[in-house]
């Protein structure tokens, strides 16, 4: 497996200056990170309303994440391997959060089991954990998030 293509390079294991978090803590902090992310979806729904394109709900979460001061990537390459030998650019994701979420925005009338599979193989191939799939069509748009989690 493969992990994500960062634009902006990641530090070295090195250069890191906050210790190595246990396992206990990780999920403590994605958790975190979820609730500002719902946060910041809510905002978004609040200001644009249902109807939008994708696209238009990626650009203002772009804006709330930044507000929060929340580390983000977005439109991530997720690249793949297979026995060892890259296959390139399988997927982008459209955002990455704190390096631990991958964010999935939709806006649909409901999701389908393709859309949850997708994100899944996103975690996948990433080596993360914890996904959340937003849909900004449904209204509150807390109706329309899934957490999903990859157990690797």
């Amino acid at each position: 497996m493969s992990g994500l293509e960062y634009g902006s390079g990641l530090p070295d294991a090195e250069d890191a200056k906050v210790p190595q978090r246990t396992q206990k803590e990780q999920p403590r902090i994605e958790n975190d990170c979820s609730h500002a992310i719902i946060g910041a979806a809510v905002e978004v729904q609040r200001v644009l309303g249902v109807g939008l394109l994708e696209s238009a709900y990626a650009a203002a979460m772009q804006i709330e994440l930044a507000e929060r001061g929340l580390a983000f990537q977005r439109e991530v390459p997720v690249r793949a391997s297979y026995k060892g030998i890259a296959l390139g650019e399988a997927y982008r994701a459209d955002f990455v959060v704190e390096r631990s979420v991958i964010l999935e925005l939709k806006a649909v009338e409901a999701f389908h089991d393709l859309h949850r599979a997708q994100l899944l193989s996103y975690l996948r191939l990433a080596g993360l954990k914890l996904g959340l799939l937003i849909n900004f069509h449904a209204f509150p748009v807390v109706k329309g998030i899934h957490r999903i989690v990859n157990k690797l």
